[in-house]
């Protein structure tokens, strides 16, 4: 049982390391990225189960879940925290954290509005607040 505690400690230290050193490359682990990462995860998790319960897809013909959709998606959110990534550069060089806020703020409208449409095929209309929100949050985003 000791050992077992013993491995543990060490991948949960390993997992530690390779996180925060990812969140310091897209420039720390603040709310705006916390709040894109979870958008990410609420939008991808709609969308599986648009596919496995609703069978409403519009990405594949059948409507239904496929493997290479769901990969394809993964792969898109991961480009997301790269281009986080070189927008955190260019601040770096510019001094500032405008270009990342921007980006983020963009992609957050982006997963947002992803969401609505998810829930929208699902059946449900969005709340007036929320898409007020979306509305705040693009203008905020044009004006920086």
């Amino acid at each position: 049982m000791e050992k077992i505690n013993l491995v543990k400690t060490e991948l949960l230290y390993i997992a530690g390391i390779i996180g925060s050193a990812i969140a310091h490359s897209l420039g720390g682990w603040d709310k705006a990225l916390a709040t894109l990462a979870l958008f990410m995860a609420v939008d991808y998790v709609t969308g599986f189960i648009l596919a496995i319960v609703f069978k409403k897809s519009p990405k594949t013909e059948s409507g239904g879940a496929s493997s290479k959709v769901g990969f394809k998606g993964l792969c898109k959110k991961g480009v997301m925290l790269l281009i986080v990534l070189v927008a955190h550069g260019l601040d770096s060089v510019v001094g500032s954290d405008f270009i990342r806020d921007g980006v983020i703020i963009a992609f957050i409208v982006n997963e947002t509005l992803s969401i609505i449409e998810n829930a929208g095929q699902m059946g449900l209309d969005p709340p007036s607040v929320l898409v007020r929100g979306v509305e705040i949050l693009k203008s905020k985003n044009e004006e920086e």
